[in-house]
Formats: C-alpha cells, sequence, structure tokens
C-alpha cells in the first residue's frame, strides 16, 4: 500500500496474553471504528504469552514479546499517529518469574514504544478479581491454564501485590495512561474477561472515545483467531510466516507477532 495515495492511517500496537487474544477480534473493530477503514494493527499476544522469555500452551511455543519481530517491523513503518496498548501483565507471575524481572520486561516494552508514541495505555492487574478468589478456586485455574506451575496461592498474590507496586511507579515515572480493571469485567474465571464485556472492556482499555458500534463477523474472529504470527513453535517445529498485514474485509490491517 502507498501511503502517500491514502489518508493518513492510525496505527495500533496490541501487546498481551490470552485476554488479548481471546479478544482481538472485538480489538479490531473497536479499533476500526474508534479510527476508520485505514488502521493498522500490530498485534503481539498468544495464549499464555510471555513478555521476556519463551513460553508454551500445549503443543505450541511462541518467542517472548521482546524478542518477537515486531519491533524491528515497527522499525520500518512510516511513521504515523499511533496509540499502544499493553495488557496482561501478570500473566508471567504463574511462570515463576520474579516481579522485579517481570517489571523490567515491562519497563523495557514502555520504553521501545516510546521510539513510535508517546500515547501508551497499560491495563495494571485485576486485584479486586484476584482478591476474592479462593485457594481452591486458585489451584483449579492454575491446574488448567498454568499446569507446570509450583506457584502456591500466597505467593502468586504477594507477587501481584508487588507487580502492582511498581507498576504504579513505572506509571507515575513515564507518563502514561492507566487503566484498572473492573470487577464486573470477571466471574468466575478471576483473570479472563468474560465475553459478555468483551466490547465495554476493550472500549475503555483501548480509550476509545466515540459511540460507533463495534462491528464484527465470526468469519473474521475466526479468521483473526487463527491467524498465523511471524514466529512459532509447533510440536518442536518452527514455523515463519512473514507478515505483510492482512487485510481485513470490513477495514484495517493487521500483522501478527
Amino acid at each position: 500500500m502507498n501511503h502517500s495515495d491514502h489518508i493518513i492511517p492510525h496505527r495500533m500496537i496490541a501487546i498481551g496474553a490470552s485476554n488479548m487474544t481471546r479478544a482481538f477480534h472485538v480489538i479490531a473493530a473497536a479499533a476500526r471504528a474508534e479510527w476508520g477503514r485505514d488502521i493498522e494493527i500490530f498485534g503481539a499476544h498468544g495464549l499464555g504469552r510471555s513478555f521476556g522469555a519463551a513460553s508454551s500452551v500445549l503443543f505450541r511455543a511462541l518467542p517472548g514479546i521482546l524478542e518477537c519481530g515486531m519491533w524491528r517491523e515497527l522499525e520500518r513503518m512510516p511513521d504515523t499517529p499511533t496509540r499502544a496498548v499493553i495488557t496482561d501483565v501478570g500473566n508471567d507471575i504463574l511462570f515463576g518469574h520474579e516481579p522485579g524481572l517481570i517489571l523490567e520486561w515491562i519497563d523495557e516494552c514502555v520504553r521501545r514504544l516510546r521510539r513510535f508514541t508517546n500515547d501508551i495505555t497499560l491495563a495494571t492487574l485485576p486485584m479486586e478479581s484476584i482478591y476474592s478468589i479462593s485457594r481452591r478456586r486458585f489451584l483449579f485455574f492454575r491446574s488448567i491454564f498454568f499446569p507446570s506451575s509450583r506457584m502456591t496461592f500466597e505467593k502468586t498474590v504477594g507477587a501481584a501485590e508487588e507487580i502492582e507496586r511498581g507498576l504504579e511507579k513505572l506509571i507515575q515515572a513515564r507518563g502514561i495512561r492507566r487503566v484498572r480493571p473492573r470487577a464486573e469485567w470477571y466471574h468466575f474465571d478471576p483473570i479472563h474477561i468474560r465475553p459478555g464485556q468483551f466490547s465495554n472492556a476493550w472500549r475503555e482499555i483501548l480509550g476509545c472515545d466515540n459511540k460507533n458500534e463495534i462491528q464484527w463477523t465470526w468469519p473474521e474472529a475466526i479468521r483473526l483467531y487463527l491467524m498465523k504470527p511471524e514466529q512459532q513453535w509447533i510440536m518442536g517445529k518452527e514455523q515463519f510466516t512473514p507478515q505483510r498485514g492482512i487485510e481485513l474485509k470490513r477495514g484495517g490491517r493487521v500483522w501478527l507477532y
């Protein structure tokens, strides 16, 4: 696409893990409703995605977000108005990574994003939802989503509190926008936004100002969910898929890393 032949597109950089992956169709539709059909969306997310280390869920592994090819590609792209969103910042806790290291990874993400935009939003941890969980429910969800984790309930909550304090300092120091996840976004599952709240939650996280209806279709949702990132490993075998920006029928182009 020759950008000089079109209106200047807006760009969104979407960084996260399972919450972002599960709702990526809503995120894309919300961004399109907010910034128009020429929106460019760069996603770096995935189920169980780590910010700084390789991670795997079932038979698929992904590089850490800081290690993926998105940063290299963004350096090559022309400047354009950009909004960046960081979510799922507590995902690394159950991998056993220390809070200090996780905060370093988040800070490095923000530092890199500063090369492309000052419009950065960070969604912090859903502490109200975390505090409401029982030990039994914690063990149930840990065994489902992080079966290899040996993190205890007490250590997990303590790490979440430490990261939350660190994020407060980071947000103030870097001057970025903060979104506090609302308790009503969650239900039995304390860390994944429930589908009935996708539109409300992501409109707030993305900072959408207009009231345009978020319109998405199941074919588009399935296409985005099955979209291959630039680099992944399936049962140990590397797959490399060059990202050229797939065009969505309703508008928008998507790159996935």
